[in-house]
């Protein structure tokens, strides 16, 4: 038995309407990645300045990717076991101080260090604020809030770029890392001001051993990781292998992949608005399936236009990538709310394992994306591999996760937990 499902704590529940806290949940989940992608612009300017070859400064960026991963793993036990607040606030101060190590980097492997440093403080917030979500709203609201933050995310991770360029080409690439460390302090002010501690109380022999062997042994919980990982899957393959496919393939400049590709992350953020709107209404099992549905169609139809040789043209490419992407944001942020559900007070270890995972497989398939990219003559590999991960995704909700005729509230979460420590 593992005890009963705890409440939020009162503060916790004030929450809920809390637009300030919506707006500390979008910055804390925001600061780790716009702080990669604002670098991306002065790479170039690193490998010159420090005398090193581009794929050198090109670690700013993996290892900073790396950091990210174990961030996710490390973090979310600890959320759980210590308290939200506190976690967040020390990842924030970690971020703060590998910042100042960035501004007054003298060789590109200080540079580097720091970097991955920024990104193991910086990434608490994305983790934490999963687990705050499922702290704070009930299960039924849990992927509409996701999506909603990842879709204010997304519009930062898109003006990031730019606004990295800008700040490089006025006042040097030292002066990004100006501006990320002045970030981090507010965003750590206003954790400290207004986000109270939302962590639910442990029950009785509650622990990491006990969560993770939870876990690790739910069906649900399984299939929904699996299920959320692999989608994210498709965006990092068809961003590893599309700039190969269109710069190199297809004869068009860098400029244009970078319009193109942005079309893709609009329909992502497409997606998550509608999730928004329509999470409130469904449940979270038939949004998944919605999403599938989106995300094989879009994937089928890219495989065939590659037979026909329709989708060497960039429009038919990302035009049908467009539909995927849609899917995409539908099955990503319901499974995530789906995995963190099954055990609340668990919440910060679900979503780091979900996170780790995401970005470690992700790291992998993007070389392999690459590789399919640079290595053929067609589009047919690319969008071979991009319809096998939609169908592996489809067979975590096939084969994996138990069915539901249900819209699963709270006591029945219980009821299945009591009912799974019986049989162990």
């Amino acid at each position: 038995m593992h005890g009963k499902i705890s409440k939020p704590p009162k503060a916790a529940t004030d929450l809920a309407t809390s637009r300030g806290v919506l707006l500390l949940l979008v910055v804390m989940t925001g600061i780790a990645p716009i702080s990669l992608y604002i670098l991306v612009p002065a790479l170039p300017v690193l490998a010159m300045n420090f005398g090193s070859d581009i794929s050198i400064a090109q670690m700013t960026v993996s290892l900073y990717m790396v950091g990210i991963a174990l961030s996710q793993l490390i973090m979310g036990p600890l959320s759980d076991r210590f308290g939200r607040r506190p976690v967040l606030l020390g990842g924030l101060a970690l971020m703060v101080v590998a910042s100042v190590g960035c501004i007054f980097a003298e060789t590109l492997p200080q540079l580097i260090a720091a970097r991955f440093f920024q990104a193991l403080g910086g990434a608490s917030g994305m983790v934490i604020s999963r687990a705050i979500i499922r702290d704070v709203y009930e299960r039924d609201r849990v992927a509409s809030m996701i999506s909603l933050v990842v879709a204010a995310l997304m519009i930062g991770q898109m003006v990031s770029p730019l606004t990295g360029g800008l700040i490089e080409t006025a006042f040097g690439w030292r002066a990004i890392f100006y501006a990320v460390t002045i970030a981090a302090i507010v965003v750590a002010v206003g954790i400290a001001i207004a986000l109270p501690e939302t962590r639910r109380s442990r029950a009785a022999g509650g622990g990491f051993r006990g969560d993770v062997g939870v876990l690790i042994k739910s069906r649900a919980f399984v299939g929904y990781v699996m299920c959320q990982v692999l989608a994210s899957q498709i965006i990092f393959t068809f961003a590893g292998g599309g700039p190969y496919i269109v710069v190199t393939q297809m004869g068009r400049t860098t400029a244009e992949y970078g319009a193109w590709f942005a079309t893709t992350g609009f329909a992502y953020l497409v997606g998550n608005l509608l999730c928004v709107r329509f999470a409130p209404r469904h449940s979270l099992e038939k949004l998944i399936w919605f999403g599938l549905a989106l995300q094989l169609a879009g994937s089928l139809f890219n495989l065939l236009w590659s037979f026909t040789g329709w989708n060497e043209a960039p429009a038919w490419l990302f035009g049908t990538q467009m539909i995927v992407m849609v899917g995409n944001a539908f099955v990503m942020a319901n499974s995530a709310a789906g995995a963190i559900s099954i055990r609340p007070e668990a919440a910060g270890a679900a979503s780091g394992a979900m996170g780790f995972l995401q970005q470690g497989i992700g790291a992998l398939m993007s070389q392999f994306g690459a590789y399919l990219g640079g290595h053929s003559a067609t589009t047919l590999p690319l969008t071979s591999a991009v319809l096998a991960i939609s169908l592996l995704c489809a067979c975590m909700m096939i084969f994996v996760v138990p069915r539901r005729d249900m819209v699963v509230s709270e006591t029945l979460i219980e009821r299945a937990e009591e009912e799974e420590g019986g049989m162990m």
